[in-house]
């Protein structure tokens, strides 16, 4: 009798890790993936005449990312912008900051991490990133936006201390040329991808598997599921029998946030802006409700300007839909560079990102809730059904989480937890 496969749910960056290496360990498997196409959260786009990723574009703590070496053998382009360099930085008068501005802006985020750290050192027990951090300073909420609702896609409110802490960034961080989505699609080349399977019910127990939904169903020796805390806390699986309450609740642990991005290619007259390539926009915080947005301009020397707004504000635009976040946008940079300059830089309809409303995803990334820092270690080494059902995706790292080569080596995780418990 031919050995039944390990079913895969999911091919994003940890699906396709862990068929990949289950290939290597010389299991056979099945890539069951609900959506048209490879890559999960990491989708390159080409629609306005360049490569622009719309999900994950850069390759975190490169020196210490799985994906590094693979980009780089695949012959893959790799540049560094640097973290919070902005060329064009505006205080709330709509000002260009000073030098000195500048240099209190830098302050304040250092000031914002080291109090964070200086917390969880002294033995604060997990409570809300919000509680520690500096508070009132002229740059202070400028940082927390930047640091929390921004970077980490949800504000310091509803962030886990701990959890900031384990999984703050560093290091070499680059961006890919080619895409992250086209780097992930090679990587997904020759391995058993079926799109278009959606699986809506996952029966499991000691003798395997079996798959319920659109295309199905399926069975197999062992699942893995990779598809998003966010999908899976509303529902979008129903395991039978029900998750055990302790894995329920590392998954409730972890929703996901949203990053956003709204992207202009420029029109013949834009000239540059003034602006050299990667150039890098911000302004201060200028009162408790606003939600200013980052700007990344002529990456790769190509016309093409993105915006990025996380947190609560991008949550709103998206469920407002695409014209609102354009609106929102042009808003933006005429703050910089005047209505009229926007409008003849950039005259055509720009390309709006839509992860949260995208039922495949339902956010961006994953950031525990006060309280949950243990959230994704408990989800990571669950193994119900003596190990035959096992979890992987950004959500499962403890130290790369939100990243996609935290979500990767997680899939290699699982897939060598499940070869081992299968024996």
């Amino acid at each position: 009798m031919t050995p039944q496969p390990v079913l895969v749910i999911g091919a994003g960056a940890a699906g396709i890790a862990a068929a990949r290496r289950l290939r290597d360990l010389g299991r056979d498997c099945l890539v069951l993936e609900a959506g048209p196409r490879p890559g999960g959260r990491a989708v390159t786009d080409h629609s306005l005449g360049a490569p622009l990723d719309l999900g994950a574009s850069w390759l975190h703590e490169a020196e210490h990312n799985p994906l590094t070496p693979l980009a780089q053998a695949l012959g893959f382009t790799l540049h560094d912008t640097g973290r919070r360099r902005r060329d064009l930085l505006l205080t709330a008068a709509g000002e260009p900051a000073t030098p000195e501005e500048r240099a209190a802006w830098e302050a304040a985020a250092d000031a914002f991490d080291a109090a964070a750290e200086a917390a969880v050192a002294a033995g604060s027990p997990d409570r809300p990133l919000a509680e520690v951090v500096p508070r009132g300073g002229p740059w202070d909420a400028t940082a927390a936006h930047w640091l929390a609702a921004m970077i980490n896609a949800a504000e310091a409110e509803r962030t886990s201390l701990h959890d900031y802490v384990a999984t703050g960034l560093g290091g070499w961080n680059p961006q890919v040329a080619e895409g992250v989505g086209t780097l992930l699609e090679r990587l997904a080349e020759g391995l058993p991808i079926r799109t278009g399977a959606v699986v809506r019910r996952l029966r499991w127990g000691a003798a395997g598997v079996a798959a319920e939904g659109f295309g199905g169903p399926w069975r197999g020796a062992a699942a893995i599921v990779t598809v998003s805390t966010g999908v899976l806390a509303a529902g979008g699986i129903r395991f039978d029998p029900v998750l055990p309450p302790a894995l329920r609740a590392a998954i409730a642990g972890l929703p996901l946030g949203l990053l956003s991005k709204v992207a202009f290619r420029a029109g013949p007259e834009a000239g540059r802006l003034g602006l050299g390539d990667f150039a890098r926009l911000g302004r201060q915080v200028a009162g408790p409700d606003d939600s200013p947005m980052s700007w990344m301009l002529w990456p790769f020397g190509r016309d093409i300007a993105v915006g990025f707004l996380g947190g609560e504000r991008a949550w709103a635009l998206s469920r407002m839909g695409p014209a609102s976040a354009e609106a929102a946008a042009r808003a933006e940079l005429a703050r910089y560079f005047g209505a009229d300059a926007v409008a003849r830089a950039f005259p055509d309809r720009a390309l709006a990102t839509c992860w949260g409303e995208d039922p495949c995803f339902l956010g961006a990334y994953s950031h525990a809730l006060p309280g949950a820092a243990r959230a994704r270690g408990l989800l990571r080494d669950a193994a119900p059904a003596a190990g035959r059902l096992r979890f992987a995706g950004e959500a499962c790292h403890v130290r790369f989480a939100a990243t996609v080569g935290g979500a990767w080596s997680s899939g290699e995780h699982a897939a060598e937890a499940v070869h081992a418990a299968l024996g």
